[in-house]
């Protein structure tokens, strides 16, 4: 299984598109209606998607996997008696699979039989997103319930995050221990370090600055830099986060302690915490689909 897209509806997806292509430093994918679809160097067709909406929020998060891995999540959310549906994408890429809704109302899409378009060259785009990022009422519930029905495995635990992955790199996605359900933010996996410093220097050219880096994160070990776009979202120019095996032991927040004053590896830069705490806010989650009938019920 593997993390491919996040799909978010706002007011203004032209102008949202526009910064990403522009500043950020992404690729065009398609514009279908009014649905910008932005890609990187990679396989995949897009990795985000701006659909025009009355407001902003987070349609979901799109993963692609296995027809086993689809009827294994389908069967246990039903079982469970979480929200789900099943879908037909419409977007580039398409495929057919299920809308589940977690407990806290996260939507995530699993798609099998999509299809991938040929890997362009550029200097600096993102390859793919490495992980997405929710804030969480109950970060410890919502880690045992996407193992317990989605497959996923729990890497570690920080003061901070429960880290989640669906495969072999440490995390695809994480629950922040925030109060609260909502987007944290988008991490955008880039060729190498220089490739991150490079973005970084990019955004300095246009006035932004970042809000949390340069850095090292512990867990998953990936250098980061985090910025408030102008549209809303948090996002982040990442590195590749580490590779672990099937028998990876998580760690406990207690093997993730910095120095005073330090919450990364390196310990050179400052944090908004302000900032980054108010557009966390901002998109949460909607679900625009009646979930289908429990087996039970039907006839």
């Amino acid at each position: 299984m593997k993390l491919r897209s996040i799909e978010l509806a706002l007011p203004d997806p032209a102008a949202a598109a526009r910064f990403m292509l522009d500043i950020w430093g992404m690729a065009p994918g398609e514009v279908r209606g009014q649905t910008h679809y932005l890609r990187g160097s990679g396989p995949y067709p897009y990795l985000v998607a701006f659909e025009q909406a009355d407001a902003e929020f987070v349609r979901h998060t799109t993963f692609v996997c296995t027809a086993e891995e689809l009827a294994g999540i389908r069967a246990k959310a039903a079982q469970a008696g979480w929200p789900l549906t099943d879908t037909v994408s419409a977007d580039p890429g398409e495929g057919h699979g299920v809308i589940v809704e977690l407990p806290e109302g996260e939507l995530l899409r699993f798609l099998v039989d999509t299809t991938e378009v040929a890997p362009i060259t550029g200097r600096d785009l993102p390859v793919k997103l490495t992980h997405i990022v929710f804030n969480s009422a109950d970060a410890e519930a919502s880690g045992h319930a996407v193992e317990d029905v989605l497959g996923f495995r729990v890497s570690d635990r920080t003061k901070g995050m429960v880290f989640v992955r669906c495969n072999d790199s440490h995390h695809s996605t994480a629950f922040a221990r925030a109060g609260f359900s909502s987007l944290n933010h988008i991490a955008f996996e880039m060729e190498d370090l220089d490739a991150v410093m490079r973005g970084i220097g990019r955004m300095r050219d246009h006035g932004f600055a970042p809000a949390w880096g340069p850095g090292r994160h512990g867990p998953g070990a990936n250098v980061y830099a985090y910025y408030i776009a102008p549209f809303g979202p948090v996002i982040e120019y990442s590195t590749a986060v580490e590779k672990v095996p099937d028998d990876y032991q998580a760690g406990a927040p207690e093997d993730w302690t910095w120095p005073p004053n330090r919450i990364d590896q390196w310990g050179i830069s400052d944090k908004d915490f302000d900032g980054l705490r108010k557009a966390e806010e901002r998109f949460r989650f909607r679900r625009e689909w009646q979930p289908a009938a429990p087996a039970a019920n039907l006839a």
